[in-house]
């Protein structure tokens, strides 16, 4: 499925189950949220997009804690879970989108390579999770877009088993 396909299919879910939905994105800079609002009448679904791609933006507009980011990193599981429940807590939405990663082309490292991205989600009453991919190296683009289609289907799934 294309992203406007997968944006289009969890707006639906969204709405069937009368849920909000808001985003805290980093290495995508606010793309999911424009897939979602790409559609009419996205705003029966869309909350609000976070777009926190410094560390204090991580801190101030998520509650993404200093401690956090000095131990972990930007780029790691517990910042992507911090981003989840700190979207979740500071917004009206019931589920919540976290990506932070390495888009390149620089910045990369052994631990952490271009292309590896670690996904968080928080839906109401359930405990918030993290999930790591580490697309192919075919550019920026391509892995943020890679970004975007994987948080999107993360999400319908998400929906889809609860």
């Amino acid at each position: 499925m294309s992203n406007g396909e997968l944006a289009n299919a969890l707006f639906q879910a969204c709405q069937q189950r009368g849920i909000m939905l808001a985003t805290a994105e980093s290495c995508t800079g606010g793309m999911i949220i424009a897939a979602l609002t790409d559609i009419a009448g996205s705003s029966a679904v869309v909350d609000r997009g976070f777009i926190t791609y410094s560390n204090e933006a991580k801190m101030e507009m998520l509650g993404v804690s200093a401690a956090t980011l000095k131990a972990h990193g930007a780029v790691s599981r517990e910042t992507a879970l911090e981003m989840a429940a700190g979207a979740l807590a500071r917004s009206r939405a019931g589920l919540t989108l976290a990506v932070t990663g390495i888009a390149g082309p620089g910045g990369g490292s052994v631990e952490k390579p271009v292309g590896l991205v670690w996904f968080g989600l928080a839906l109401n009453d359930r405990p918030v999770a993290a999930e790591r991919m580490l697309f192919a190296d075919k550019g920026r683009d391509s892995i943020r877009q890679d970004t975007v289609s994987h948080a999107l289907q993360l999400a319908l799934n998400a929906l889809r088993q609860s």
